[in-house]
């Protein structure tokens, strides 16, 4: 679908309006932050684990409609997922749930990708962390 510069398709509007899975998990077992210094969005993605599956997500975007509606579709698309199958998703999974971004906006679904990485990161650097003190 092509997008131009000033116009959202009916799902990007529909996850910035109702935004799905918005908040903080307290006692997070990962967290990703990521930002764009050029457009200010700065992105804060929390994930709950168990047996390898994320259980629960959690956003805190604060920018645009594209960032607000990147990061909700992919709180939806991941809930559910594997770690594996979450760390495959690409900003063209992304890009294809919201139905497109305009070309100026694409950096969005980046982002979104980016802050899943780091919280799956650092799930993992802290369940590291515990096997070595339970050791």
């Amino acid at each position: 679908m092509k997008m131009d510069a000033f116009r959202y398709s009916k799902k990007v509007l529909e996850h910035f309006r109702n935004p799905h899975n918005m908040g903080e998990i307290k006692d997070a077992d990962g967290i990703g932050r990521v930002g764009n210094p050029v457009c200010g969005d700065v992105m804060y993605l929390y994930i709950k684990v168990k047996d390898n599956v994320i259980t629960d997500v959690k956003f805190q975007t604060f920018g645009c409609v594209a960032a607000i509606s990147s990061s909700s579709i992919l709180t939806d698309m991941i809930k559910g997922m594997t770690i594996e199958e979450a760390e495959k998703l690409t900003k063209d999974d992304v890009l294809k749930k919201l139905d497109g971004l305009a070309p100026v906006k694409l950096h969005c679904s980046v982002l979104a990708v980016e802050a899943l990485r780091k919280a799956i990161g650092d799930y993992r650097k802290r369940k590291n962390s515990e096997r070595q003190r339970n050791c």
